[in-house]
């Protein structure tokens, strides 16, 4: 007779679903220190999948490590940590790097005797000797230097009795151990170590199989990661009751399925048809609060196609009423495995706050699917360029726009934005906007839309960054397949790769943790078009 005994120990890579788990470890091992949010986190996971291990005891995560791939003259130049590692999200990761930089290290204080740090290196090294790197750059921390700063002539000092054995340190002892050889101190690396007094050892470990004299050919391979994404061009259009529209949406659904689509985008406020069988008059508060109803059932009806059809559904935008009962207009996203996610539009347009209340959101985060993390920024939204900025640095490479606007001017600010957004961020934008009108609802009596699927501007993409666009406020589907594999060969090795030569050193954005929930004064003009005028982006 046979057993099959469980691990009770396992290293394994790093997945978005161990990101709670790894930032309580970071709690424990660094309680003194502030820790990650889950969005930087997520970020350092799908920056570089393959570069990120945890370690698990009888199933809890009881050590992390994260790691990107930089170039010989970043890993080796003077740097902080804030700028090499992009805030800490790791999106300075270069796909066409020779060094591995390892930036984050933490194992369970409890269970140290079980060499876990040590399990985690041996991944690292792995790693690098599995792509042909040249090796590992580390900036490991000197927590015994502020005890015995007053026996040292600093921290070049410090390292230098540590190395010849005078002085023991816990980290640098053991990264010493571990055949890395200090090349210097990068002073003020980490501010938030105290232990350390801000410094850090600047710590190489070369790979043996690898000649360094020989010139590297790192060369990002133009692969192929293909996603198919559809986007409706939806025209408004009164529908009896919910069943005919629920009809008209899911005859988009099964074609863009039919054509084997990953993903289908619909526009927002694709849900304003119901209002167009009430049998009253409605204000426009009155109308917004009815449409409120609609969401237990407009959520049911988009999981269920989603499921049937095996397709991501991007459900537009749809307002819904929040538990503390404000309203806000909110995209829900539909995977093929039958959950949904949400995502709140941050920025109500003037009209929208003032004719129906509607509040902005105070989260933004990717969605993970089967194809990759995504992003979601409704119409105004894609008008921020600190919004993408974050869904990019948690690893969005598509990010999907649902818009509503009346005019063209209000168009063209949408567009110019999303590709704006596609060049900055060296990702794809997918726009999709309502056309048509629907006399009786406020909000709808005209609208104008070119849904389109946009590119960065280089030269694996469409000549003038465009997959794909409709004709204009004409109901279609458009399609096109993307391929996710040129947006990592652009950010490595493009014309101009603007996510890795950001000025971490000059700037970075902070998201506030705690935002402020007030609202706006009551009161005060009415938005320029009264309340025909739609949101508008």
């Amino acid at each position: 007779m046979t057993t099959t005994a469980r691990k009770r120990l396992e290293v394994r890579v790093a997945v978005p679903t161990d990101v709670r788990a790894i930032q309580r470890l970071i709690a424990r091992v660094y309680p003194g220190m502030p820790n990650y949010s889950l969005a930087t986190i997520r970020g350092q996971i799908n920056n570089f999948p393959q570069g990120c291990f945890v370690a698990l005891y009888d199933n809890k995560v009881v050590g992390y490590c994260a790691t990107m791939r930089v170039s010989k003259s970043m890993a080796f130049a003077v740097h902080d940590w804030d700028e090499i590692t992009a805030n800490g999200f790791g999106t300075r990761h270069s796909a066409a790097g020779e060094w591995l930089y390892g930036y984050e290290m933490a194992v369970d204080p409890k269970l140290r005797g079980l060499r876990i740090g040590q399990r985690l290196y041996d991944e690292r090294k792995e790693l690098a000797e599995e792509l042909d790197l040249h090796g590992i750059v580390i900036a490991g921390r000197m927590p015994g230097f502020s005890r015995a700063r007053r026996r040292v002539d600093g921290p070049k000092d410090y390292l230098d009795k540590v190395v010849s054995g005078r002085i023991r340190d816990q980290v640098v002892s053991f990264q010493l151990k571990n055949q890395f050889e200090p090349i210097g101190v990068l002073e003020n690396y980490l501010p938030e170590d105290k232990a350390s007094a801000g410094h850090a050892a600047h710590l190489v470990w070369r790979n043996p199989y690898v000649d360094p004299d020989e010139a590297p050919e790192m060369r990002v391979p133009r692969g192929v990661e293909s996603v198919r994404i559809a986007t409706c061009q939806l025209q408004a259009r009164a529908v009896k009751d919910f069943a005919e529209f629920i009809g008209n949406i899911e005859y988009f659904v099964d074609v863009a399925a039919d054509y084997r689509s990953d993903f289908i985008i619909f526009p927002e406020l694709f849900t304003l048809p119901l209002l167009s069988f009430e049998t009253k008059k409605l204000t426009p508060m009155e109308a917004i609060d009815r449409l409120t109803d609609y969401t237990p059932l407009v959520t049911k009806e988009l999981a269920r196609m989603a499921l049937e059809y095996n397709i991501n559904i991007i459900g537009g935008s749809h307002p819904t009423q929040t538990e503390d009962g404000d309203i806000h207009n909110i995209a829900y996203v539909a995977l093929r495995d039958g959950s949904i996610h949400t995502q709140e539009k941050i920025h109500p347009t003037p009209n929208e706050a003032f004719w129906w209340n509607i509040k902005g959101g105070d989260s933004l985060d990717v969605i993970q699917t089967d194809c990759g993390p995504i992003g979601v920024l409704i119409c105004y939204d894609s008008e921020f360029p600190e919004l993408a900025r974050r869904l990019v640095d948690q690893g969005a490479r598509i990010i999907f726009v649902p818009f509503c606007t009346d005019s063209r001017l209000g168009y063209m600010r949408v567009r110019y934005c999303a590709q704006a957004r596609a060049i900055e961020n060296q990702c794809y934008v997918v726009l999709s906007g309502n056309v048509g009108n629907l006399p009786n609802v406020d909000n709808m009596d005209i609208q104008y839309a070119q849904s389109a699927i946009l590119t960065p501007c280089d030269l694996p993409f469409a000549r003038d960054g465009i997959a794909a666009e409709s004709t204009e406020n004409v109901e279609t589907l458009t399609m096109a397949d993307v391929n996710l594999a040129d947006l990592s060969w652009a950010r490595a090795e493009g014309t101009v790769r603007n996510l890795r030569d950001r000025r971490f050193d000059l700037y970075h954005i902070e998201w506030d943790s705690n935002p402020d929930h007030g609202h706006a004064p009551s009161g005060g003009p009415v938005p320029a078009g009264g309340h025909n005028a739609p949101g508008g982006g």
